[in-house]
Order: structure tokens, then sequence, then C-alpha cells
């Protein structure tokens, strides 16, 4: 097969190399991401403390990566190895670590979907609650966390499972785009969720505790 992936049969329809540098691409992407997080850092509070202006920033991060780039795979995934757009040479590029994303495989087609219908919003709602101060935030961080958790250990899994390598053998595409990339969607959600949990617990326990003084509430 005329193409660079791994495994080298697999079958990668249309499959045009790249048209501009790696650099250039890369550059191009992490400023429109360092956009979305700088503005998400200062549309916050200036008297929030200092990890609730981190996680505006995360879930902005998350949201245009969810929706905006994992979005454009979802819609042109059938074409775009063809295609020399920004965001296609940037999943060509990534996509020598998971042949997978060219192949369309099934499960890495499904969990991009639910991602870019589920927690690509859900992050945006967060980064909104996040700005608002809205006690909202916290049971929606938790869900996003462990959904980013349960993610990222089938995407591995899946593929060592398998037992097949669908990334080149290079130190730059199997360390560092492969475990390297996807390796904060571990580390933040590791850290988040033992900030919220307390605070739902907080809340539940005040609602709860209004609800046995007002026996006669009606319930939502």
């Amino acid at each position: 097969m005329n193409h660079p992936y791994y495994p080298l049969d697999a079958v990668i329809a249309n499959y045009v190399p790249n048209s501009s540098p790696t650099l250039l691409i890369v550059t191009a992407f992490g400023a429109m991401a360092g956009l979305a997080v700088v503005a998400a850092y200062h549309l916050t509070s200036a008297n929030a403390r200092f990890i609730d202006r981190f996680a505006a920033s995360w879930f902005a991060l998350c949201a245009f990566s969810h929706v905006a780039f994992e979005g454009y795979y979802l819609y042109h995934r059938s074409e775009i190895a063809g295609m020399n757009t920004l965001f296609a040479q940037l999943w060509k590029e990534y996509t020598l670590s998971d042949s997978r994303y060219l192949t369309l495989d099934v499960f890495t087609v499904c969990v991009e979907a639910i991602t870019v219908f589920a927690w690509g919003p859900l992050s945006l709602l967060t980064l909104l609650a996040i700005i608002r101060d809205d006690p909202a935030r916290h049971p929606s961080q938790i869900v996003i966390c462990t959904a980013h958790l349960y993610g990222v250990a089938l995407y591995y899994l899946t593929n060592w499972a398998e037992g097949v390598s669908y990334s080149r053998p290079e130190f730059l595409y199997y360390w560092v785009y492969y475990a390297g990339m996807n390796a904060p969607w571990v580390i933040v959600p590791l850290c988040k969720p033992p900030t919220s949990l307390p605070l739902v617990q907080r809340y539940s326990g005040a609602y709860m505790g209004a609800d046995r003084w007002c026996p006669n509430r009606a319930v939502a």
C-alpha cells in the first residue's frame, strides 16, 4: 500500500501526503487551541481561584478539541485521507500513531461520535457554569472526567488487546503522539473529581436537610 501507516497492509483509500510542513500545521493548531484556553482563563472572574481558572481553560480545550477538531474528523472521515485542509493534515499526521482513524475502525468512529455529540457540548456547558460560578459545574465535571478516563482506557486497551501495531514504531509517533497526547485526558480527570466530590456531597446534604424541614415541598 502506498502510505506510511502501520500495519503497512492497511487499506487507506485515496491517500494523499500532507502538503504543509508538520511544524506549520501543529503551530497553527496550537495557536487556535491556545486562543480558546486563554480566552476561557480571562473570562472567569479575576477573584476566582487559580484551580477554577485552570478548570475553565481545560474545559475550553476539551470543547474545542471535541466539537471542532474531532467533529471535523467525524464529518469528513470517509474522505479525510485525500484532503489537505489544516485539520485534515493534522489528522493524517496524528494517525501515524494510530491508523484506525483512516481505516474507519468501527470502535474508533463510535467513540469519536460519542465524544463529539456528548462530551463536547457537556464540556462547553461546564465551562459556562464555571464562568458563572454555578454549582452545577461540579456534577458535570465528575461525569466528563469519568467519561474521559473510560474512553482513554478503552482507546488504549482495544489497541493492545488486538495485538496489532497501529502506530509507527518511531519514538515521536508512539510515545509523543499516541501516549503523550492522550495522557492529559488521564492526568487531569484523575485530579478534578476529588475537588468536586466534597462539594457535591455538601450540596446534596444541604438539599436533603432542607427537604427534611420542608416535607410538603413539591419536588420538581
